[in-house]
């Protein structure tokens, strides 16, 4: 039960984040907004303020904002069809930028909280090879064999791939820059390659909001890798995907494991949800942009009834991806 209140404060803390990027932005540029609504299905509770409902629904998957023809035809002039495409181009990326938005202030948050670990050098142990080879506490490294390294991680990594017995780190020490060349040794306990170094922990928030864009940006990295990897037929698809369910799952193991793997989680999946609604992919963010730029093109909109149509289908579509996705979840569970 407390798994399920876990997955539903997140996934709608998700959903009503999005939502109401379009609403606000919506408001703000003057379109009619009908309905804002979180999840979809039978209505559970409705409000009306102004000239819009606000409703709960049965099925706590999604939401959406209602606006005065977006899908239909309208001669209003406060109608999402008859605003400047800009405008409306701007509601729609609206849903996405918030979810980034998001997932910046819940990482911040948690690298205020645990601090940022940076490349400057805490200690080196006696036996390592970087004490061998010259390195001090102090140091900071900059990159590894002519590669900038930003991150520790960065650093992990490199080492971890590199098939040489020994490395070029350069270092800045004070105000002087250093060559080093340093052996590379396998630490059979933590089943990695390392050099010995241990790096600085900084707990600032200048550092928490740089910690933030960084750890964002190789999110979405690894978010675009993986698209590569499903096209090159290297990803495993049936374990690497989730639904629902398996997100439900993976908001469980996180909330046993603490509130900041729940944050964590949290704000991956946030970044997920941005990227997802901006593809091209019909009835989300990304197809309607799309459509929009066509009719900037073409100097005229695209039938509505047409577009709606592939947006129908598209919608279908994902339903029936999503149920697919769903019965994996579930073989995942037994």
């Amino acid at each position: 039960m407390f798994t399920l209140i876990s997955a539903a404060i997140v996934l709608g803390l998700l959903v009503i984040v999005h939502e109401l990027g379009h609403f606000t932005v919506a408001k703000a540029v003057g379109i009619k907004v009908q309905e804002f609504s979180v999840g979809m299905g039978p209505k559970i509770f409705q409000k009306r303020k102004g000239e819009t409902d606000y409703s709960l629904r049965g099925v706590p998957i999604g939401g959406y904002v209602k606006m005065e023809g977006e899908d239909e035809s309208s001669e209003d002039e406060r109608s999402f069809s008859n605003k400047p495409i800009l405008s409306r181009i701007a509601v729609l990326i609206a849903g996405s930028f918030m979810n980034f938005l998001l997932a910046i202030i819940i990482l911040t948050g948690i690298f205020y909280t645990i601090g940022v670990v940076t490349t400057d050098i805490a200690g080196v142990s006696d036996d390592a090879p970087a004490y061998e080879a010259g390195i001090e506490a102090g140091d900071k490294i900059i990159a590894i064999d002519g590669e900038t390294a930003r991150t520790p991680s960065a650093v992990q990594n490199y080492i971890n791939l590199s098939e040489e017995d020994q490395i070029q780190v350069t270092v800045e020490r004070g105000e002087e820059t250093l060559e080093k060349t340093v052996g590379v040794r396998v630490d059979e306990e933590l089943n990695r390659r390392i050099i010995g170094v241990e790096f600085d922990v900084e707990q600032s928030l200048g550092a928490a909001v740089a910690g933030s864009f960084r750890e964002t940006r190789t999110i979405v990295v690894e978010i675009f890798n993986f698209f590569t990897r499903i096209f090159t037929g290297e990803a495993d698809v049936s374990q690497e995907v989730a639904g629902p369910v398996g997100i439900v799952s993976l908001v469980g193991d996180a909330t046993r494991a603490g509130f900041i793997n729940v944050a964590l989680l949290t704000a991956f999946i946030s970044i997920n949800l941005g990227i997802m609604n901006l593809l091209p992919i019909p009835a989300l963010d990304g197809s309607r942009i799309l459509f929009l730029l066509l009719e900037a093109v073409r100097g005229k909109p695209i039938d509505p009834e047409k577009e709606g149509m592939v947006h129908l289908v598209g919608f279908g579509l994902l339903i029936f991806i999503m149920l697919m996705v769903t019965y994996q979840d579930i073989l995942r569970l037994f």
